[in-house]
């Protein structure tokens, strides 16, 4: 974003090389003191760029602070092609409230669907109806993530599939309210031991169970 002749030469190349839309994400500029994303914005749509979706903090924060929305409003007010709104959104209450401010076309989700794949259903639901979607029932948790947990084993292989699997076994937790911080760091532990398949997968039926409390924390239990 630093070199604006550059990203429009860029995206005019990749433009003209293929046949289907391209679409871009950028974030609100390099550092605080070159905000330019309007600029790359308007840049886009004029290299044939036909959906932008702008996160709402420049470069250098990474991720760090909060997300601003009056950019991505700016941008939207100046462009012709739909534009989405990305940055901090993680509820359906937040997501409204972020459309409505910047009147963007959409959201997007990020970090927020890391171990709640059900956000996006939560979202079109509270946009739709005005109020939020129940949770989902636990047996449908768990199958969920044993679908998933397996098929990263399947396409990771036996070694690599378990190790992968724990970092996502981790963002299921964090998003579980059946657990307090004590009992995740816990459950995090137990899981992080295993190193098969079927072992990882056993034990999502257990901590996906009604009486997971108790067959989890029993006393003396320990990873196998």
């Amino acid at each position: 974003m630093r070199d604006e002749p550059l990203v429009a030469r860029i995206l005019e190349a990749v433009v003209k090389a293929v046949d289907i839309p391209v679409t871009l994400k950028i974030r609100t500029g390099w550092c605080a003191e070159s905000n330019n994303g309007l600029t790359i914005a308007r840049l886009a749509e004029a290299s044939g760029i036909q959906a932008l979706a702008v996160h709402g903090r420049h470069r250098q924060q990474r991720y760090n602070g909060q997300a601003e929305y009056d950019t991505i409003a700016e941008i939207k007010s100046r462009l012709s092609i739909p534009v989405f709104a990305n940055g901090d959104i993680d509820s359906p209450q937040k997501a409204h409230d972020v459309l409505r401010y910047t009147q963007a076309d959409a959201v997007m989700i990020g970090r927020a669907a890391q171990g709640n794949p059900w956000i996006f259903q939560q979202i079109s639901h509270y946009l739709e109806h005005g109020h939020e979607l129940a949770p989902p029932a636990l047996s449908e948790r768990g199958h969920v993530l044993s679908e998933h947990l397996g098929a990263l084993h399947e396409f990771y292989g036996a070694t690599m599939g378990p190790r992968i699997a724990r970092k996502h076994l981790g963002w299921y937790l964090d998003t579980d309210k059946r657990f307090d911080a004590a009992q995740i760091r816990e459950l995090k532990r137990q899981f992080n031991a295993l190193t098969s398949p079927s072992a990882q997968l056993e034990w999502i039926h257990k901590a996906m169970a009604d009486d997971a409390n108790e067959r989890l924390f029993a006393k003396g239990s320990h990873a196998a």
